[in-house]
């Protein structure tokens, strides 16, 4: 929800706009940026964004529900701190991005707009374009991990702990880590797990006397 105020509400409403956006850029390791579009520096709650145009507004899409909302962006790397040794090292990769329309002669008066994360930058020359995506991207993670019977480690890599496996496959059972690779100690998956016939299976029927397996 952005409340807007009266005033910035009316002066929104004028035929012609003194408004401009604010792009704050927070990297994961605490650097931040700010920058506007406008041709002068803004100063918005405390901070002064400097101009550049280093990034341009594309299409904010604001999605209904829980679907991530995505939004377009693109810029030159006219900022000092925006360097291309930096995005060549994906210091920005992942950066967390607010979005103010901010008036710009009146500088108290703003909104926020869009708030998401840097999830992919291109480099085109001396210009990148970048793809963002909106906060609700983090209900999509993987949190913990899915039981399974089966191990759920890829062969070879640093939870599975073999190396030299580039030629070999794994069907990512027990008896096959513990038969063919000797690795049962490296094993992620859950062999013991009971069968969903055995849940659901009544005394009766098996001898299921509800004791632990």
């Amino acid at each position: 929800m952005r409340l807007i105020d009266e005033t910035f509400r009316a002066r929104l409403k004028r035929p012609v706009l003194t408004t401009c956006l604010c792009w704050r850029l927070a990297r994961r390791d605490g650097e931040s940026l700010q920058l506007t579009d406008h041709d002068q520096p803004v100063e918005w709650q405390g901070a002064v964004y400097q101009p550049g145009a280093a990034m341009e507004s594309g299409q904010f899409d604001h999605s209904p529900g829980l679907a991530p909302g995505r939004a377009a962006g693109k810029g030159a790397l006219k900022a000092d701190a925006l360097t291309r040794a930096d995005l060549d090292a994906g210091l920005w990769d992942g950066t967390r991005v607010s979005v103010y329309r901010v008036d710009w002669q009146v500088p108290e008066h703003g909104v926020l707009v869009w708030t998401g994360y840097l999830s992919e930058i291109v480099q085109k020359g001396e210009a990148f374009e970048a793809e963002l995506v909106s906060l609700k991207a983090d209900l999509e993670k993987p949190i913990g991990r899915i039981y399974s019977r089966r191990c759920d480690a890829e062969l070879g890599d640093a939870r599975c702990g073999l190396s030299g496996t580039d030629d070999q496959t794994c069907d990512k059972r027990f008896e096959t880590c513990r038969d063919v690779f000797a690795n049962t100690l490296n094993f992620r998956g859950f062999p013991h797990m009971p069968e969903p016939d055995v849940l659901l299976a009544g005394p009766p029927a098996s001898g299921n006397d509800g004791g632990k397996r």
